[in-house]
């Protein structure tokens, strides 16, 4: 009877141990601006051109 006890004392303590979750907390607004640089740098967006200005002579 005592091994029983301490088979489920065993098991619950794995299963406990099984059941830990851990949290990571990632700011908004890096996470945002991270993703805008990936972004960027994937499309690599260009900049509208400008038309050529007239050569005056």
């Amino acid at each position: 009877m005592r091994s029983l006890t301490v088979y489920t004392a065993l098991a619950s303590a794995l299963l406990l141990q099984g059941c830990v979750t851990i949290n990571i907390y990632f700011p908004a607004a890096a996470a945002e601006k991270a993703a805008d640089k990936i972004i960027d740098e994937v499309w690599q967006l260009k900049k509208p051109e400008q038309p050529a200005a007239p050569s005056s002579k």
